[in-house]
């Protein structure tokens, strides 16, 4: 298997500078494991050499090579003479954690995606069957496809947000329009409001682009208050929200809270990046607020959205929702990353938007299920675990009283089971007494799952077992 690098400084840099809590081996074999669980440091990734990185943070050799070894000896890291070191996971294959086996033994629940929906096949054939209608052409529409666009348009319009197919920009998924969205509007140093606990990637794309990012707790709901006072404070130039069944809490941002949001970025000139990649997932029979775009009067809100949550994550098809001459920005910005989006799988996200209520109706019925198996068996194996049971989503938002859950995920490495500490979703290493749970696999595997999260809560504070508990 190939063995990708990271050098010293990005690693650093990942790890957030020099350690600051002692003793500091500690503080960087910690952040090391973290990069792992997570999954912003793959796999099988070639860790810098020992001299290099402790010039880099400002700290001894000898100490990187302790924060190496307390890594190896928990299977975080693994050596050869000649080679170097890497990183690993301890007890699990190293290709299961990316769904590269068939080996069963691994359950993940770091994946919050579920498979495609009934009628899938027949979407795909009918798209196939379009196709040729597009070949004599070069294939790249930088805007996308003008049926999808419409498509897309006309779904907002029903929510509630008169919307034109040119206010649509379609991308390569919500990251891709996320990272977009960056690219025009921010520079490294400039403040950003970021839910906290968040989306871990959309914090990483934060990052990249050099965003100073100003959390705003969101556990019990969002404080209007203390998120406008955020953004006055900081001066934010945007705003990142996931206003419908958050991302990981499943909380559903009221008509009120929207309003004041929108206003509150008015007053300080901040525009307000609205994630709705989970809008379609009601679980329960809530009364739905209108998108934030509705409560917009001078083009402030972008709104972004995918299908991966609610049709299949493998077509990585999403859209921006702006003003006309923003769309125009974003599609130029384009330029010098994809160019366009794949013309099949628009043709395919096309045909399955024309059966999205009765895709949606079965989704909900699938997760309806689902949650309630995942409630019942939490309840019944971790009785002590905090919860609240979300409107709709795909995971449970888990508070685990005197439990750290990076402990607990390397603990449940051990037992085939692969779950994101709740410091991903956070700022500066919060939440480490969180952990998101999905309900997006079968019963009897979430059955399974917390039967192995019982376990490795229990090896979690005991100490971890001699060799890997699963077979």
């Amino acid at each position: 298997m190939s063995i990708r690098s990271i050098n010293a400084t990005t690693l650093a840099r990942l790890l957030g500078g020099a350690p600051a809590a002692r003793p500091y081996y500690a503080a960087i074999s910690g952040g090391l494991r973290g990069l792992v669980l997570d999954g912003r440091l793959p796999l099988r990734t070639r860790l810098p050499a020992e001299r290099d990185l402790a010039a880099v943070l400002g700290v001894s050799r000898t100490t990187v090579t302790a924060a190496y070894d307390a890594l190896r000896s928990e299977g975080f890291v693994e050596s050869r003479q000649g080679a170097g070191s890497w990183t690993a996971l301890p007890g699990a294959p190293v290709a299961a954690r990316h769904g590269l086996t068939e080996d069963r033994t691994l359950i993940d629940l770091a994946c919050v995606s579920p498979a495609a929906p009934a009628g899938f096949d027949e979407c795909v054939a009918a798209a196939v069957a379009e196709l040729p209608r597009h070949t004599g052409g070069p294939g790249y529409e930088p805007l996308g496809l003008a049926g999808l666009r419409e498509a897309i348009a006309e779904r907002y319009t029903t929510r509630g947000v008169p919307t034109l197919p040119e206010q649509i920009l379609v991308t390569t998924g919500a990251q891709n329009a996320l990272c977009l969205v960056l690219q025009v509007f921010v520079h490294p140093g400039d403040a950003v409001l970021v839910e906290s606990p968040t989306y871990p990637h959309a914090l990483d794309a934060l990052r990249r682009a050099g965003a100073r990012l100003v959390p705003a707790g969101v556990n019990a709901g969002w404080d209007l208050e203390l998120m406008a006072g955020g953004m006055r404070q900081a001066a934010a130039r945007l705003a990142y929200v996931i206003p419908d069944f958050q991302n990981p809490t499943g909380r559903l941002m009221g008509d009120g809270d929207r309003a004041a949001l929108v206003t509150a970025a008015r007053e300080v000139g901040a525009y307000v990046v609205a994630d709705e990649t989970f809008a379609e997932l009601a679980v329960d029979d809530v009364t739905r607020p209108r998108p934030l775009a509705a409560h917009d009067i001078d083009g402030r809100v972008i709104s972004i959205g995918s299908v991966a949550k609610v049709f299949w994550g493998g077509l990585r098809i999403g859209w921006i929702r702006a003003g006309q001459a923003l769309v125009r920005r974003f599609a130029e910005a384009r330029e010098t990353v994809d160019l366009a989006s794949p013309v099949l799988e628009q043709l395919i996200v096309t045909e399955l938007l024309g059966r999205m209520e009765a895709i949606v109706a079965a989704r909900r019925a699938m997760l309806r299920e689902r949650r309630a198996t995942l409630v019942a068996a939490l309840r019944r194996e971790c009785p002590a675990w905090e919860f609240d049971v979300p409107p709709g989503g795909l995971s449970l938002w888990v508070r685990l009283p005197g439990t750290s859950s990076t402990a607990l995920a390397a603990s449940a490495a051990r037992h085939g089971l692969h779950i994101v500490p709740g410091t991903a979703f956070g700022v500066d290493g919060v939440l480490d007494d969180h952990l998101r749970v999905p309900y997006v696999l079968p019963p009897e595997r979430l059955e399974e799952a917390v039967a192995r999260l019982a376990t490795a809560a229990h090896d979690a504070t005991e100490g971890p077992p001699a060799r890997p508990a699963y077979v």
